[in-house]
């Protein structure tokens, strides 16, 4: 853990910076897209392009990538080179609720559900609970925390589970990330003002 002059641990100087992969059939049409491998389209790939200015913004000490392919071929078109492709970073396992949008799942429930406040279902997979998603993010924080003392750190991965990074990263609770919309094919920093975690810039694009 790096000290400063006070014997407390520094605050890092490096940012952290999120990128959600670009736009899937999926996405698109608002079906939950958690362990489906989709690739991007065209729409896609283009806005993961147009992500390389504002990238060449930071330097990056370090990259790493959810094993999806929707984030590693953003990452590539994005002139990320990926240093670690990391579990943890995968996107929420919806479970039953793989592949069915939000609207279809209140009319089958007959009620206003959402996946922050009721969760999944169990069905090809085991689905997990928001508590789940918020201990793989604690993860990749913890691995990278010394990283960011040396320059910025990029995350490549998903919506749901880039936003629950969020609220823990904020010290906040990871349900936090219902109050963040991260587009497809854009661009999250979060750094810090003196002690506090902060967010920096939301959705950019260019």
């Amino acid at each position: 853990m790096s000290i400063d002059g006070y014997g407390h641990p520094s605050i890092p100087q490096g940012r952290l910076v999120l990128v959600r992969h670009g736009e899937t059939e999926w996405s698109k049409s608002g079906q939950h897209t958690g362990t489906t491998n989709l690739p991007l389209l065209p729409e896609g790939e283009e806005a993961a392009r147009s992500v390389r200015g504002v990238l060449e913004e930071f330097n990056f000490k370090h990259v790493r990538c959810s094993p999806l392919d929707r984030a590693q071929r953003t990452a590539e078109l994005a002139g990320l080179k990926v240093d670690m492709i990391d579990e943890d970073l995968r996107e929420w396992d919806y479970g039953g609720y793989e592949g069915i949008t939000t609207a279809e799942i209140r009319e089958k429930n007959g009620y206003p559900w959402t996946v922050f406040e009721h969760g999944v279902i169990p069905g090809d997979t085991p689905g997990e609970t928001v508590e789940e998603v918020a201990a793989r993010a604690s993860r990749v924080l913890v691995d990278v925390h010394e990283l960011l003392h040396e320059g910025d750190v990029a995350l490549v991965g998903h919506g749901h589970a880039l936003r629950i990074l969020t609220g823990v990263y904020l010290r906040s609770d990871p349900r936090f990330g219902r109050h963040l919309d991260f587009k497809t094919g854009t661009v999250a920093v979060l750094g810090h003002h003196h002690e506090d975690p902060v967010i920096e810039a939301w959705n950019r694009r260019r």
